[in-house]
C-alpha cells in the first residue's frame, strides 16, 4: 500500500490550504488508480485495504485521523456518501465506488475486479505514453 499522510502539508500549493475539503478529496481520488480514504483505527478500513492487497492492488490510502485537515473530508464524506460513516471510501479510477457495503457488493457480484482492470489499463497508458515520448526524445538527441 502507498500511504500519504507525511506530506499531505507540502503536496498542495499553499492555496489549497483553506480549500473545499470536497474538491480535495475529488483532486486526491483522481490522482492514483485505486484511493481508499481511511483512518487508522478503523477495523474496516483495515479490511478493505487487506481485501485490495490480497487481491494484488496496491492502493493509495489516506489516513484521514494523520492529516491536519481530515475531520472536514471526513465530514465531506459523511455528506457525499449519505451515511453516518464516512470511512473507508474507495475511488476507483477517480471514481467514486463507495463504503465497505458497496465495495464487498462489487466484489461479490464480480463487477469489483474489471473496474480495478480499467482503472490499471488507464495508468498503463499513461506510463506506455510517457515511456515512447522519453523514446523519442532519445532518439531524437542520437540522431543529431
Amino acid at each position: 500500500m502507498h500511504y500519504q499522510a507525511e506530506s499531505w502539508g507540502s503536496y498542495f500549493p499553499t492555496r489549497a490550504v483553506g480549500g473545499d475539503p470536497l474538491e480535495r478529496i475529488q483532486r486526491l481520488a483522481s490522482e492514483n488508480a485505486v484511493v481508499i480514504f481511511s483512518v487508522s483505527s478503523c477495523c474496516m478500513c483495515h479490511a478493505i485495504k487487506r481485501l485490495f492487497c490480497g487481491m494484488g492492488v496496491n492502493p493509495t490510502v489516506y489516513e484521514l485521523d494523520e492529516d491536519p485537515r481530515g475531520k472536514d473530508m471526513e465530514k465531506a464524506l459523511t455528506r457525499l456518501l449519505g451515511s453516518s460513516s464516512a470511512v473507508p471510501v474507495v475511488f476507483i479510477g477517480g471514481k467514486l465506488v463507495g463504503a465497505m457495503d458497496r465495495v464487498m457488493a462489487s466484489h461479490i457480484n464480480g463487477t469489483l475486479v474489471p473496474l480495478l482492470k480499467e482503472a490499471g489499463n488507464d495508468d498503463d497508458k499513461a506510463e506506455e505514453e510517457e515511456w515512447c515520448v522519453s523514446l523519442l526524445r532519445i532518439s531524437s538527441i542520437w540522431t543529431h
